[in-house]
Parts: structure tokens; sequence; C-alpha cells
């Protein structure tokens, strides 16, 4: 398994360096990352689990280590990150759900530009 808290700790370092090279595409990032805090709707446990649920759904590593710890930090427990984690997997296939009627919508329009 991965180390989790080294990743972060070295991809933090990779941000960075990022940021010393595109100051303004990190602090954009930080700005829409920090947008949801300023509205006081949702509390900091509550959005890090929703962002653990869009990190499966992206498959993106480096925010589920970052918001593993982040979630942790604000409380979540591991039922709740269990919960979480729970509505990914049954977005994930409810989209595929979706995208598969997208596909035979697909399939009878170019069943029905075919010559009879």
């Amino acid at each position: 398994m991965l180390n989790w808290p080294e990743y972060r700790k070295q991809l933090l370092g990779r941000i960075g360096e990022i940021a010393k090279l595109s100051p303004d595409t990190v602090a954009g990032y930080q700005t829409l990352s920090s947008a949801g805090n300023k509205t006081g709707h949702l509390d900091a446990k509550t959005r890090e689990l929703i962002s653990l649920a869009v990190a499966v759904t992206t498959r993106c590593d480096g925010c589920i280590t970052v918001h593993t710890a982040e979630a942790l930090k604000q409380g979540a427990t591991q039922e709740e990150i269990a919960e979480a984690l729970g509505v990914a997997v049954a977005m994930n296939a409810g989209a595929a759900l979706v995208y598969s009627a997208r596909v035979l919508d697909a399939a009878h329009a170019y069943q029905a530009e075919r010559p009879a």
C-alpha cells in the first residue's frame, strides 16, 4: 500500500514548485478551493467528506491523501468516511448506468441512419 503521509508531503512539495513556476495558477486554485469556506453553509468536516467522495469519483490520489488527512483533522470518523465513500460508489454505478443508456441511444440513432 502507498505511504499516504509521505506521498502527501512529496505532492505538496511538487505543488510548491508549480507555485514558483506558475504562481497565478496555484493562487487561482487556492481561491476556488477556499471559496466554500466563506459561505458557512457547510461545516469543514462535511466539505472534507464531500471532497473525499469526489476524490474517489475522479480517481485523484493527491486529493485522497490531502482530504483524508483534513477530514480526520476535522473530526470525521471512519464510519462517516465510509458513508461518504458509499455515496461515491453509488454515484459511479449510477453514472455508468446513465452513460450506458446514452450508448444505447447513440446505437439506436446510428441504426436509424442505416438503409433498410
